[in-house]
């Protein structure tokens, strides 16, 4: 398992996983992620255009060699020491963000190796020596270094690869891509999506999609040709084999075969009872004895008579009062649980007078 990374412009980082299996063929696990820091680039990059213009007035003001300018020079001198202060913190944080956001891609998908762009190959061709010079003081050394810090500590290896063509061919095919503006971005400027032209594949997606699938499977099919740095130990991949780019391919996964849900007749009322009704559960067996669990169906339960005190004459407020010895202070009481209970008498309704209670005084 490999997780390969891409550097981008506006896009920091691209990256996803890759599986090699027993049959040397390579698949990917899921459609990768992205790092986007938009917001802390375009600050770094208004950090240094401001530090440019600082510069360029300091220039200035040495070819003048005005002794009056010594001052504001003193000034600018010191200006320019406070950005550089802040484009370096700001990159710092920037570099262990990304660090930290690629190797916790690889723990979580089980990836034993990271496999990163090797920038001292990577020059944008057709930018001129001053947009490649700024290209190089972005964070993207900084990010390799603390990736390796963060990968050591975990025990996931890091290798670089060579960058050569990884955007430009197909990552199924390797036949050269078509660039064009993205679908869903059509007034973005750039050329951020591809497509392939071979008919068999017709794979198409964002470039920096497709270049971290270059990468990963570049690494996986080169792994015999990884050499160690003794200087600082260091893992890469110096040179791309021809024998084994042709197998450095993405086979994609088969698709599972899903039920077809599509509506060929009206849907069926369902009910609005969360538990089924009683007639529809099967009532359980009638038990041998007397005791046990409720008989099945609407079968009799055995009883021929009401309770004691049900048949009685009742008054209005009380239950029927017993015919044995024990006759309790209180209201009229019943029989059964209700020996001693009693009911309210109404507001509307007379008082009906207590014979238990003796009246009068006392004494």
């Amino acid at each position: 398992m490999a997780l390969g990374v891409d550097w981008g412009l506006n896009t920091l980082l691209c990256a996803g996983a890759a599986r090699l299996h027993d049959d040397h063929t390579i698949t990917t696990l899921g459609a990768g992620a992205q790092f986007r820091a938009a917001g802390v680039l375009a600050k770094q990059h208004r950090l240094r255009r401001i530090s440019e213009q600082l510069h360029a007035k300091t220039d200035q003001y040495t070819r003048l060699n005005d002794p009056g300018l010594d001052a504001k020079n003193a000034v600018l001198t010191q200006e320019i020491r406070c950005v550089s202060e802040r484009r370096s913190n700001l990159g710092d944080a920037l570099a262990w963000a990304g660090a930290r956001w690629a190797v916790d891609q690889a723990v979580a998908a089980g990836a034993t190796v990271i496999y990163l762009e090797d920038l001292r190959s990577m020059e944008a061709g057709g930018m001129g020596r001053t947009q490649n010079t700024r290209l190089s003081q972005t964070v993207r050394g900084q990010i390799t270094d603390r990736i390796r810090h963060l990968a050591a500590e975990v025990g996931i290896a890091v290798a670089t690869v060579p960058p050569r063509n990884t955007s430009k061919h197909c990552p199924h095919c390797l036949t050269p891509l078509r660039h064009r503006k993205a679908p869903d971005r059509p007034t973005t400027t750039g050329w951020k999506w591809a497509i392939c032209p071979n008919r068999n594949c017709q794979w198409q997606g964002d470039r920096d999609q497709g270049a971290w699938r270059r990468i990963a499977a570049r690494g996986l099919a080169h792994q015999t040709k990884t050499v160690v740095d003794r200087a600082n130990g260091a893992m890469a991949i110096r040179a791309v084999v021809d024998t084994m780019e042709t197998k450095a391919v993405i086979t994609d996964t088969p698709k599972t075969s899903r039920k077809d849900r599509a509506k060929t007749g009206p849907t069926r009322p369902r009910t609005n009872h969360l538990t089924p009704r009683r007639r529809e559960v099967p009532s359980p067996l009638r038990p041998s004895g007397r005791a046990g669990q409720r008989p099945e169906g609407h079968a009799p339960t055995g009883r021929t008579r009401l309770p004691r005190a049900a048949h009685r004459h009742q008054g209005m407020t009380t239950i029927s009062t017993p015919t044995t010895g024990h006759r309790p202070r209180g209201a009229a009481l019943g029989a059964g649980f209700h020996l001693h209970a009693h009911a309210s008498p109404p507001r509307w309704a007379e008082p009906v007078p207590d014979p238990m209670v003796r009246i009068g005084s006392l004494s």
